[in-house]
């Protein structure tokens, strides 16, 4: 995971914003890494549209639909933290990560966050921290 998430793609202690610009910026901050194509931030929109990224525990995940793997350019993640919360169609989400991901690669990475904050608790601890190396040592491993 080290690789794929960058310390520059984690912004923390986020104001409250509607959950469509919340999936903008993730998405932005994927173009301006270089991990997709500005056309993927519509498919992002359009996935959550179509399925809420929220998944439970105050996280959400949006990512692009299928239609949109060929903007991918390289796997990463971009994250962001809102202490004060995302009303994410009627769920409260206080950890945004926006993934792009080639191949199946998605599926490890889903994994390895259900695994790493699967306690709402959790990620509510470590949104109120406010600490971007927490969070880089929580998913990516690192001091682990």
């Amino acid at each position: 995971m080290k690789e794929i998430i960058k310390r520059e793609n984690i912004v923390v202690g986020l104001p409250a914003e509607p959950h469509e610009s919340a999936i903008r910026r993730c998405g932005k901050m994927l173009v301006d890494a270089g991990y997709v194509k500005p056309r993927y931030v519509e498919g992002m929109i359009a996935r959550d549209r179509g399925f809420s990224t929220a998944i439970g525990n105050y996280i959400a995940i949006p990512h692009g639909e299928k239609e949109y793997k060929n903007d991918i350019l390289k796997t990463g993640l971009s994250i962001l933290t809102y202490p004060d919360g995302v009303d994410w169609g009627g769920q409260k989400v206080y950890l945004v990560i926006g993934i792009a991901a080639q191949g199946e690669e998605h599926l490890g990475i889903l994994e390895n966050i259900v695994d790493k904050l699967e306690d709402g608790d959790d990620v509510l601890a470590l949104v109120n921290a406010g600490d971007v190396d927490a969070i880089l040592a929580t998913l990516a491993g690192e001091g682990s």
